[in-house]
């Protein structure tokens, strides 16, 4: 199931909350936000069965042609890509909370948000000696949010491109990539790439908050 504007009065409805949101800075190309300690995430999300990796791609939102060959487990998502408050929790994200909860929160610090929001937050798996094609997050809803990367299996022969620059995202750090920009991923590597990622935004500011985030049941468990 995918959500979104349906009629021409919930579209206006939904551009009308964006704008309600302020933009945050983005840097030109990527931004190292410094060490984290990662492990235990790591350690889980190694554990994660190939059957479990089949079953939530399966189910993402965003299936989009450049992830041909990148396998995604959402755990928050933004419904229909349309407002960074309307967001879902999968059953599989609940699972993981205990472990990306305190380091969505220690990497935002950075930001100092008082009340910092994180709409998004997922696994990405690009499959060995493969790409992921260029492409630039479009839509408003991405100008409202800063894109965080934390990678936890990677190899010195996958990069990052991002306003033609190249970079190598190391284990054991986050970073701050700008999804407005062209981006693409290659990776050369004998080894699977599987970041973290997440998106935050400072849920102090915006004026149109609503009572509670939208919960959807978005299907099984891990195993």
């Amino acid at each position: 199931m995918r959500l979104g504007p349906k009629t021409y009065a919930e579209a206006s409805e939904t551009m009308t909350r964006v704008q309600s949101l302020p933009k945050v800075p983005k840097p030109d190309t990527v931004r190292c936000l410094g060490a984290v300690d990662a492990a235990a995430l790591a350690a889980a999300v190694g554990a994660l069965s190939e059957k479990t990796w089949q079953e939530e791609d399966a189910r993402k939102e965003n299936a989009h042609r450049c992830f041909h060959h990148t396998r995604h487990v959402v755990f928050r998502f933004i419904a229909g890509n349309a407002w960074p408050w309307l967001y879902y929790t999968t059953p599989i994200g609940k699972k993981f909370e205990p472990l990306i909860m305190p380091l969505m929160a220690q990497i935002a610090q950075i930001y100092g948000y008082r009340e910092p929001v994180f709409p998004k937050a997922m696994l990405a798996r690009l499959q060995a000696g493969h790409d992921i094609d260029a492409h630039t997050d479009s839509g408003p809803v991405h100008a409202l949010t800063h894109r965080v990367h934390v990678p936890l299996f990677t190899n010195s022969a996958a990069t990052l491109t991002v306003n033609g620059g190249s970079f190598q995202l190391r284990a054991g750090f986050a970073y701050e990539v700008n999804n407005l920009a062209e981006h693409r991923v290659r990776n050369r590597g004998a080894e699977d790439r599987i970041h973290f990622l997440f998106e935050v935004f400072d849920g102090s500011r915006p004026t149109l908050k609503p009572k509670a985030p939208l919960l959807l049941d978005r299907g099984a468990a891990a195993t």
